[in-house]
């Protein structure tokens, strides 16, 4: 019970940081973007994550991010946090015991942290037994993020994590469904829960039993991916044909990511920079505004149609 109080099936927004005209974290626009969050409907946040831009902040802006979070949240959704940016296994276990001093609900491990990309699992399982010691009452999560480079799980590896009793929330970035089920049969009576990152899969994955989505299209149309994750299994043919409307939308969140996800919370009247430590938003051309803009107007229809409940949309 533990597990469904805290981690909640459903849609888990990979957040953007917003930054001042000097660069710095704007707060005031974080505490924005929280709220249109939970006016969306998401289920839990995910603070401190590459979309967070995680790897262009320091240690201590880290921390201030995720407790900023979670005190703004005030406990409305659960919110767990990434951030420790280092490679050396005791330097990631002082980014990670600070991270979890916030009070965020988990902590979650970036796989390819723990060991380096010519290291095998045993290696991998040592360095981890070596965290989840120096963290002991600390509930943990695992993310397949793909830098420093794209360390997957196999499903072998996420049992032998699962069965643990430590670890609450995967983040999983293989984009293949195959993997999505053999790896929801491996945590079946764990605490563990999985989490797709991968938008076009999305309704796949919730078929094989995953728990919901994590993907960087929750910074543009989220309640759209709450809809599938509270009505697919009441509403299975409109889900599907929803989900067949938004899957080629993940082709487009890579285009200039995040400045263009930026201008659409501006587009969304949300009072934040496009200013970015990751990119450019000089780079943000007027064609990457054309496809915002319309990437908008598609989602109002979509959104339109659900709501009407219009018979040609299934």
């Amino acid at each position: 019970m533990l597990n469904d109080t805290l981690f909640p099936d459903g849609v888990w927004p990979v957040m953007l940081t917003p930054f001042t005209e000097d660069n710095e974290i704007d707060y005031t626009a974080l505490e924005e973007l929280i709220e249109w969050y939970l006016d969306k409907g998401v289920h839990g946040l995910f603070a401190v994550c590459l979309s967070s831009e995680m790897l262009h902040l320091s240690l201590q802006e880290r921390v201030d991010l995720a407790k900023f979070v979670v005190e703004k949240t005030k406990g409305r959704v659960p919110v767990v946090a990434s951030g420790h940016n280092s490679d050396d296994l005791q330097e990631q276990i002082t980014e990670l015991t600070a991270i979890a001093q916030t009070d965020v609900d988990a902590v979650i491990l970036v796989t390819s942290r723990i060991a380096g990309p010519d290291d095998d699992d045993e290696v991998w399982k040592r360095n981890l037994s070596t965290i989840m010691e120096r963290l002991p009452d600390v509930r943990l999560g695992l993310y397949e993020c793909p830098i420093p480079y794209h360390r997957l799980l196999s499903p072998e590896l996420l049992k032998w994590c699962a069965d643990s009793g430590r670890f609450f929330f995967l983040k999983e970035t293989s984009c293949d469904l195959e993997q999505i089920r053999q790896k929801v049969a491996v945590v079946e009576g764990t605490p563990l829960k999985i989490y797709n990152a991968n938008g076009t899969s999305y309704l796949g994955s919730l078929q094989a039993g995953a728990h919901g989505y994590s993907g960087i299209l929750t910074n543009f149309h989220p309640d759209l991916y709450v809809w599938v994750a509270e009505n697919w299994k009441k509403d299975q043919a409109r889900a599907e044909r929803l989900q067949t409307l938004l899957g080629p939308l993940h082709l487009f969140e890579g285009r200039h990511y995040p400045v263009n996800a930026k201008y659409l919370l501006q587009q969304e009247g949300l009072r934040l920079t496009l200013h970015s430590r990751a990119r450019s938003s000089d780079e943000l051309r007027p064609v990457h505004r054309l496809e915002v803009d319309q990437f908008l107007e598609l989602s109002q229809l979509f959104r339109q149609s659900l709501i009407t409940k219009d018979e040609s949309f299934r």
